[in-house]
C-alpha cells in the first residue's frame, strides 16, 4: 500500500478558533480529515466551494473550516445549500449533517434533493444517535439499543441510508465507516467530481450518548463494534442472508448520469428570454 501523502490541513481551517470541539476520540475528526484531503487533491479553491451544515456535533464543521461556510438550523442545510446552488452554479457546494439532522426533521429536503438530482455532495453522519442534543434515539438508531429516549431499547425500525437515497433518486451514492479514511476520502472526491446529487453517508461513532449506555465505554469499543458490523460489497457477494443479519455494506452503491437540476433551471431561464 502506497503511503499516504502529508498534507497542511491548517491552511484549511479558520485560525481564530481554539481548535476542534469534539468529544476525544470522536469519529467527526476523521470525516473532516477526509473531506480535506479530498478537497486537496482535487485542488479545488476554497473560494469556490461552500460548506453548509446543521445543527448537531457534525455542524461544527463549517465553523472550523475557511472556505464560504453557514451554519443553519436544524434540519434546513439542504435548503440553504440548495439556494446556494441555485444562486452560483459555478460553486461546488457541500452539506454536512448528522443522522437526525438529514433523517429526521430534514428528512423532506434530503429526498427531494435527491429527488431534483441537484449539484451537491451531501455528507450523512451516521453515528445513530442525536449526540449533541442528549443522546436521544434517531431514525438511524439500531433495534434494541438503548438510547436517552429509549432507556429499554429501541423498537423502533431503522433507516438505510444508502437504500433511501436511492429510492429518492440520487445519482451518486457510497457509504463508508470511519475506520477506512482513505477509502473515504476517495468517495469524497468522486462525489465532488460528479454532476448530480451526490450522497456519502459515513458510519461513525458516538461512544458518549450511544456507547456507553450500550456496553461500550470507549471510542475504542465503539470502532470495534463498527468494524464488527461493516462488510464490503465485494464480501457480501459471497455471503449469505443468514450472515448478513446485523451488517452494514459499505461501498459505492450507484453512480450514474442523469439530467442535472441547476442546469436545467438556467437553460429553462434562457428559453424564457428568447
Amino acid at each position: 500500500m502506497a503511503a499516504v501523502k502529508h498534507i497542511n490541513f491548517e491552511q484549511y481551517l479558520r485560525q481564530d478558533y481554539r481548535g476542534l470541539q469534539w468529544c476525544p476520540g470522536c469519529g467527526d475528526g476523521a470525516i473532516l480529515q477526509a473531506f480535506l484531503r479530498a478537497v486537496h487533491e482535487l485542488g479545488i479553491s476554497q473560494d469556490d466551494m461552500a460548506v453548509v451544515s446543521g445543527i448537531g456535533c457534525s455542524g461544527r464543521i463549517s465553523g472550523y473550516i475557511d472556505f464560504n461556510t453557514m451554519h443553519t438550523t436544524h434540519g434546513r442545510a439542504i435548503s440553504f445549500a440548495t439556494g446556494i446552488k441555485l444562486a452560483r452554479p459555478d460553486k461546488h457546494v457541500v452539506v454536512f449533517g448528522g443522522d437526525g439532522d438529514q433523517t429526521a426533521i430534514g428528512g423532506n429536503h434530503f429526498i427531494h434533493a435527491c429527488r431534483r438530482n441537484i449539484d451537491l455532495t451531501i455528507c450523512v453522519i451516521n453515528n445513530n444517535v442525536y449526540g449533541m442534543t442528549g443522546g436521544q434515539y434517531s431514525p438511524t438508531t439500531p433495534r434494541e439499543m438503548k438510547t436517552q429516549t429509549t432507556p429499554y431499547g429501541n423498537y423502533d425500525n431503522q433507516f438505510d441510508v444508502v437504500n433511501l437515497a436511492i429510492g429518492a433518486g440520487a445519482t451518486y451514492v457510497a457509504r463508508e465507516s470511519v475506520w477506512k479514511p482513505v477509502a473515504l476520502a476517495r468517495f469524497f472526491k468522486k462525489g465532488l467530481r460528479h454532476k448530480g446529487v451526490s450522497v456519502i453517508e459515513v458510519v461513525s461513532n458516538c461512544h458518549i450518548n450511544l456507547g456507553r449506555r450500550n456496553k461500550m465505554k470507549s471510542p475504542h469499543a465503539v470502532l470495534d463494534w463498527i468494524k464488527g458490523r461493516t462488510v464490503s460489497l465485494a464480501k457480501a457477494k459471497n455471503m449469505n442472508e443468514e450472515e448478513l443479519i446485523g451488517k452494514v455494506l459499505v461501498g459505492e452503491f450507484v453512480e450514474k448520469d442523469k439530467p442535472e437540476f441547476t442546469e436545467q433551471y438556467y437553460n429553462l431561464v434562457k428559453s424564457l428570454k428568447k
